[in-house]
């Protein structure tokens, strides 16, 4: 099945939506206005979109994300060298550390201001392992009872770092060497408050904006009664019916919407190199 974006641009969805190929575009050279506006209009709709095909060097890849937004703000990991906005997401065939991005989360969740979108370009793929799965979060509270719904909405959870990248958090316990530069920092103990349900900005759809990464506790609540409300939903998030599995091919670009998406990095290729290049665009406050 496909659907016609503008142009020659062509937008072919995954089942149920969630998820999309573009093909038929150059990203090596500026977009024109009307195709970077089919770009973002497929993005809005099917919330996770791949560019299969496009072996695109850093430049590019800066340069692209910049006709979606401007650049996001990335903490706790060291950018590249001179590419301030750019992090590299390599792991050595001999490393035992556990891979980048094993856990349910949405980026950068617990800013004030979190990434509305992350881009990351496959350049070195093993050929096992390393699938990348997201889960549609605005399906996944639409089937939601109304009661339900009634309970969740006024809520506000509770985000924060600590658990990745506080003192006493997963890196901070990591005795394996790693090739990407993690940053520990007590900063990273602080935390704030974002809607358990957000509005997308652009569609108006609900989303539960949660993960068990960054979500530590709701507002109001006990310790008790957090685990308990946040276990049932994380455990309703991820049932199959709403999980996109994306299985890499070098030169893809994907491109998902944090507000209303999370995402969880498989493992599965130790003994291979695999490399990524990654940016975010800015986002706004939740709400």
């Amino acid at each position: 099945m496909s659907e016609s974006a503008s142009g020659q641009i062509s937008v072919a969805p995954e089942a149920h939506g969630f998820g999309a190929r573009i093909t038929g575009l150059d990203l090596s050279a500026p977009l024109a206005p009307d195709e970077i506006a089919g770009v973002k209009a497929a993005w809005a709709r099917h919330s996770v979109v791949c560019f299969p095909g496009q072996p695109l060097d850093l430049d590019a890849l800066e340069a692209f994300t910049l006709q979606v937004g401007p650049f996001g703000q990335d903490p706790y990991i060291t950018p590249m060298p001179g590419r301030p906005n750019v992090l590299e997401l390599r792991r050595l065939p001999d490393e035992k550390a556990s891979n980048f991005g094993a856990g349910w989360h949405s980026d950068w969740s617990f800013l004030e201001t979190p990434p509305a979108a992350t881009l990351l370009r496959a350049q070195t793929i093993p050929p096992v392992g390393g699938d990348t799965l997201f889960v549609d979060a605005s399906r996944a509270w639409d089937a939601l009872s109304d009661a339900m719904k009634a309970v969740l909405a006024p809520l506000q959870a509770v985000h924060s770092a600590r658990q990745s990248y506080g003192t006493k958090g997963v890196f901070a316990r990591d005795t394996e060497a790693r090739t990407m530069k993690i940053i520990v920092s007590e900063e990273a103990d602080g935390s704030l408050t974002h809607p358990l349900v957000r509005t997308h900005p652009v569609t108006g759809r609900k989303a539960l904006y949660i993960s068990p990464v960054y979500t530590v506790g709701i507002e109001g609540f006990t310790p008790e009664e957090s685990k308990a409300l946040l276990g049932f939903l994380f455990a309703h998030l991820t049932q199959e019916e709403f999980v996109y599995r994306h299985r890499w091919t070098e030169g893809d670009l994907l491109m998902w919407d944090n507000r209303c998406t999370m995402h969880f990095a498989e493992g599965g290729y130790d003994g291979y190199l695999r490399v990524m290049h990654r940016t975010t665009v800015q986002g706004e406050v939740p709400a």
